[in-house]
Parts: C-alpha cells; sequence; structure tokens
C-alpha cells in the first residue's frame, strides 16, 4: 500500500495553494465570528494530517474497497433522516455519530469521485455502452434523492456537475455528450419556466422565493435579497484594499449584523469589505489555479482512475468556488453553497483536504515525461 516515492514528484505547489486559501479563510472566519476560528484552525491541523498521510497512500490500492465507499456513503446519507439526524435552520443535513456532529453530503462529493474513479476503470472498454451509463446514472440517483430531500438543492447540484466532469473524463463519447446538451440544455429552460410558476411543485417554496429574489431583487430587499444585497454593498465598499482586518466599523457586515452567518455561505463578503478587491481577487486566483492544478495531474496521470480523481476535484472546487462567489456578487440566487477552504465548516475543510491527498498521490504516480 505504501511505495516508494521520489520528493521531487511531491506537488508542493498545490499544497502551497490549499494553505494559502485555507490561511486566509482562518482569518475571514476569526473576524467574522471570533469564538469559530480556532475551531477551524483544528479543522485545518485535522485536514492538513489526514491529507499528508492519504497522499502517501497508493490510490490504486485504496480504490479496491468502492464498492465500501459507495455503502458508506448511502449509510451515512440515511442516518440524517433517522433520529441522528440534527435539523438547523429547516434543515436536517447533519448526524452526530461518538458525539461528533457532520455532515455526510460534504463527504458524499469525495466518496462518490472514489467509488467511479474505479468503477468507470473497471468498465472503461464498455463506458459507452447502454448498460454501463444506465448503471452509471442509477448509482448517482440515491446520493442525489437523498441530498436533495434535506433538503439540499445547492449541493445536490454541485454532485450532479461532479458527476457530469467524471463520466466526461471517464470516455463518454462526445456525440452522447453533445445529445445530452441538447436535451438538457432546452429542459433547464422549461424547468426554470416551470419553477417560477406560483403552483409549481417541482421546488420547495422558500426555494422558489430565492429565485424571485435574484430576479427582482428590489422587490424583497427588505426580506429574502436582503443579504445577498448587502453582501454587494460590502464587496463593493471594500473598494480596492479593504477597510482593514477585523474592522470595527459600526457598518460594516459583521458588526452590522446585516448578514447572518456571515461565516460561512457570505465568506467572501467579509473578505470583499475587509480586504478589498486585491483580497478577493487573490481568493478567486487560488481557487482556479488550484482548480487548473488538479486538471493538469488529472491529463498526466498513469491511468484513468488517477485522471477521475483529480478531474473530479477540479471540477468540485472550480463549480463550488463559482457557485459562492456568483451568490454573493448576485451573479446567482442565493443556493447556500460555501467556498472551498474559506467558509467556516469542518466537515467540508476536512472533506477536501482528503480529496486533495488523493489528488497528490495521484501526482506522485504520474506518467514521467
Amino acid at each position: 500500500m505504501l511505495k516508494q516515492y521520489r520528493i521531487r514528484d511531491y506537488d508542493f505547489k498545490l499544497i502551497l495553494l490549499v494553505v494559502s486559501l485555507t490561511i486566509i479563510g482562518i482569518f475571514a472566519v476569526g473576524s467574522a465570528d471570533e469564538s469559530l476560528q480556532k475551531t477551524q484552525i483544528a479543522g485545518f491541523i485535522f485536514g492538513l494530517f489526514l491529507m499528508l498521510v492519504i497522499s502517501l497512500f497508493d490510490y490504486s490500492v485504496l480504490l479496491k474497497l468502492y464498492w465500501l465507499f459507495y455503502i458508506g456513503n448511502i449509510l451515512l446519507l440515511l442516518l440524517v433522516r433517522t433520529s441522528l439526524g440534527v435539523k438547523v435552520n429547516g434543515a436536517q443535513r447533519w448526524i452526530i455519530l461518538f458525539g461528533i456532529q457532520f455532515q455526510p453530503s460534504e463527504t458524499a462529493k469525495i466518496l462518490l469521485i472514489l467509488f467511479y474513479a474505479q468503477f468507470i476503470m473497471k468498465h472503461r472498454d464498455k463506458i459507452n455502452s447502454f448498460k454501463n451509463i444506465v448503471l452509471c446514472c442509477l448509482f448517482i440517483l440515491p446520493s442525489v434523492i437523498l441530498v436533495y430531500k434535506q433538503p439540499n438543492l445547492s449541493t445536490t447540484i454541485v454532485i450532479m456537475v461532479m458527476f457530469c466532469v467524471v463520466m466526461f473524463v471517464g470516455g463518454i463519447s462526445w456525440k452522447l455528450v453533445t445529445g445530452v446538451l441538447a436535451v438538457v440544455i432546452p429542459a433547464a429552460v422549461i424547468i426554470f419556466s416551470i419553477v417560477i410558476q406560483p403552483d409549481q411543485k417541482l421546488i420547495e417554496p422558500y426555494q422558489q422565493t430565492r429565485i424571485f429574489a435574484w430576479l427582482y431583487p428590489e422587490r424583497y430587499s427588505t426580506t429574502e435579497a436582503y443579504q445577498q444585497l448587502n453582501s454587494m454593498m460590502a464587496i463593493g465598499s471594500g473598494q480596492l484594499y479593504g477597510k482593514g482586518y477585523n474592522t470595527n466599523v459600526i457598518s460594516s457586515v459583521k458588526n452590522g449584523k446585516f448578514i447572518s452567518e456571515p461565516q460561512t455561505d457570505f465568506i467572501f463578503a467579509v473578505i470583499g469589505e475587509e480586504f478589498g478587491f486585491i483580497g478577493t481577487c487573490t481568493v478567486i486566483v487560488l481557487v482556479v489555479f488550484i482548480t487548473l492544478e488538479c486538471f493538469r495531474v488529472a491529463r498526466k496521470s498513469k491511468d484513468l482512475a488517477g485522471s477521475i480523481i483529480a478531474a473530479g476535484m477540479a471540477g468540485l472546487i472550480g463549480f463550488q468556488g463559482f457557485l459562492n462567489i456568483g451568490v454573493n456578487t448576485g451573479l446567482l440566487p442565493n443556493t447556500g453553497v460555501t467556498l472551498p477552504f474559506v467558509s467556516y465548516g469542518l466537515t467540508s475543510l476536512v472533506s477536501l483536504y482528503i480529496g486533495i491527498g488523493f489528488v497528490l498521490n495521484v501526482g506522485l504516480q504520474c506518467k514521467k515525461n
């Protein structure tokens, strides 16, 4: 399981990018809610430890447990709906096991990437067969349904996009991709037109209200659009250099309480206000570079499974980062998704570090030029 690796093959650049983004997040979380900063630091240290340990284990051996990953993921998601589930703000997304509270939908992203990496690898010669395509879609359905029912539409969307990336890297033919897009794009337009109807049943009422608040922010300026509008104002108020770390300006986002839970969904607004345009650009650049570095590892991987792991993590980090920043800047409806490596949340942070650990091991075994 443990192999001899060359230190020069270790992707220190990826580690530096991830750690830098996490440190920015630790400062931002501390500014948003000082009582949570030590917990975030503990999550960072634990995640970093797991990342380094996992990076030294041969992913090809660990992937032999892919059915265990899949079944474990489903069981954890099912536990959310039992008495072990914890409801917060009307959503039951957490469970408490052995005194530890965590969010299975976050671990699901990593476990599904690992499962599909091995499954597609084993069936790579017939991945475009009708049987295997149907199987891949069926395997993702339980996770998607269980996460959606929490309810957690934003994470459901992230998982579906991640699944599309995994399938594309796995070798789905261009003809099939083109055909699916020809169906999905018009279907998305039709679904969007349906969900904005008063009597629709496709999404929850609060989700529909979020869409209306995005389309008509002036009508919801004191209710559902309140946080998003204040987020944009906070980012703009930071101007070039920001108001300074841990600003004591009473009208700031954190001091004025204009945004609830700024340490999670709207952490980007805190960064924009306190570190300005330079701070927000730094975060965006780091997210983009981490995504590109994962794609680079995927391109040079020794096998298809390694490519799927690295590309899956790239898709996860890149798309989730885009969603969060899009919400904070008003480009997208409020989805309630966190900013990778930055937002407060130990399950998310540790899970991402575990995923990066696998990417690092893929990089250690990359094909040499």
